[in-house]
């Protein structure tokens, strides 16, 4: 018969702690993301697509072939509404509309400030996720 001792395994005492995470980027000031990123002149030539959304509407099929010149489409905003400002389709500020010259323009009112982490962006606007102001 073989030792009872030899078979036994020895026993580790192990300790468990919570991870923890590094803060998140868009919570730091903007002096130590530079920080964090290296040189954010690296990116400032990036492009992207800005929307601006006056308002939306749904339409059955029969309806938009029925188009033409001078059709009116009623959208879900009411006239003076603020429009959004949609960077790569994400909401980050809202605003008037402004002529300049013979061309139109957006005047920035709100800035889009996301509460958490997570979460739909039509939720923060429920929530009143806007900050009063512009940069």
């Amino acid at each position: 018969m073989a030792d009872t001792k030899a078979q036994k395994k020895p026993t580790r005492k192990m300790t468990v702690s919570p991870v923890k995470f590094a803060p998140l980027v868009r919570d730091l000031p903007t002096s130590a993301v530079t920080g964090v990123l290296g040189n954010l002149e690296l990116v400032k030539d990036v492009k992207m697509d800005v929307t601006v959304e006056l308002g939306r509407t749904n339409l059955p099929l029969k309806e938009v072939l029925q188009l033409e010149d001078s059709s009116v489409i009623k959208l879900d905003r009411l006239a003076g509404e603020p429009v959004d400002l949609l960077v790569n389709g994400r909401l980050i500020a809202r605003g008037e509309v402004v002529v300049i010259g013979s061309n139109f323009g957006v005047k920035i009112t709100q800035v889009h400030k996301p509460h958490g982490a997570e979460g739909d962006v039509g939720q923060d606007m429920m929530d009143g996720g806007f900050d009063d102001g512009g940069y």
